[in-house]
């Protein structure tokens, strides 16, 4: 496990043109309630794991069951379709009929556009690089999407999904931003405090550490961002990437957005090789220390947490991986109220 502190903790990067990580969690709690599928997901206090981590306590945010569609990101990008239908009028089931949303996905994010899109009456097409599982593209295919194989990794599919959009006409939907491209990822990752504000309401106390897996960063963003507004400076937040995409950490190491270069991770979901621009400047104010984790660490505790009840995968428990991988390293000690997401089912 390799660790760095945030130079930038408190004052963040200037990205120009970039805007910082919306807090208006009123947003999408208004428009959940609409929703006959919402329901606050569980907050699991881990005893077990606060005795392996040798902690006071651990706190454990559930997602594995939100919506139906097994992660956080039923929260995002069916967010951002839903935001558009409630702003048209007549039968909701058919509010955008004629519009087709296009993204790659490396994984959860393209079921949350399928089937944002099939409950408004939208197409959906979702580009899939080779390494992305086959049952997965099955899952995409079931909730009513087009799935085109494309590239090699994320960052080749996207390029295909950028390219369709701009040659049909279609609405780009990406869980990540970039220059000239913030306005539909900025909604989406408003659509995640959600979650965030689940969490404030559930915890009896205050976290002393708060653990984010990332992959282009948008819930840690978005989440860190929430989490400071309600809590303010004393929790240490710390975002946990695979050491074959360290794209925030390295980013945060060059003072600018780098887009890195590594080998597949078997942490699938957070492989992504270059950061989103919002979610690297919201980070860049919020959070203490980025941290990098091996394929190895992430594998180890998954027996323990299966223990627990609290099945994942290497994506889902990156962050509860890197507590347990070496919890001095993040700074815990007998009296530490850890808070962790657990981000999609195994």
């Amino acid at each position: 496990m390799q660790i760095i502190d945030n130079p930038y903790r408190g004052q963040g990067l200037e990205i120009a043109d970039i805007p910082l990580p919306s807090v208006a969690a009123d947003a999408p709690l208004a428009l959940l309630q609409r929703c006959p599928a919402h329901a606050a997901t569980p907050m699991t206090e881990a005893t077990s794991l606060a005795e392996a981590m040798g902690v006071a306590r651990v706190f454990v945010k559930d997602e594995r069951g939100r919506m139906g569609l097994g992660s956080f990101k039923a929260l995002g990008a069916a967010y951002v379709i839903a935001h558009a239908a409630a702003s048209q009028s007549g039968d909701p089931r058919s509010a955008l009929a004629g519009e087709c949303y296009v993204t790659a996905s490396a994984g959860n994010h393209g079921l949350s556009v399928a089937a944002g899109a099939a409950i408004f009456g939208a197409r959906s097409v979702i580009y899939l690089s080779e390494t992305v599982p086959q049952e997965f593209a099955m899952r995409l295919r079931e909730k009513g999407a087009e799935v085109i194989r494309s590239g090699q990794d994320y960052e080749e599919s996207m390029q295909a999904a950028f390219d369709a959009a701009a040659s049909q006409g279609w609405t780009l939907l990406s869980d990540s931003s970039w220059e000239s491209y913030t306005d539909l990822p900025h909604l989406l990752m408003e659509g995640y405090l959600a979650m965030a504000a689940e969490c404030v309401v559930q915890m009896d106390v205050a976290p002393t550490h708060i653990l984010l897996q990332a992959g282009v960063g948008g819930m840690a963003g978005a989440c860190a961002a929430l989490f400071r507004d309600q809590w303010g400076e004393e929790p240490r937040i710390v975002v946990v990437e695979p050491e074959a995409a360290p794209a925030l950490y390295e980013s945060i190491r060059a003072g600018e957005a780098v887009e890195t270069a590594g080998p597949v991770s078997s942490m699938g979901r957070l492989d992504c090789k270059a950061p989103s621009l919002i979610a690297l400047r919201g980070l860049a104010r919020d959070t203490d220390e980025f941290v990098l984790i091996s394929d190895a660490e992430a594998m180890a505790v998954l027996p323990l947490l299966a223990g627990a009840g609290l099945e994942s995968t290497p994506s889902g428990a990156a962050g509860l991986a890197a507590a347990l991988a070496d919890p001095q390293l993040l700074g815990l000690t007998p009296s530490s109220r850890v808070l962790a997401i657990l981000s999609e089912a195994a």
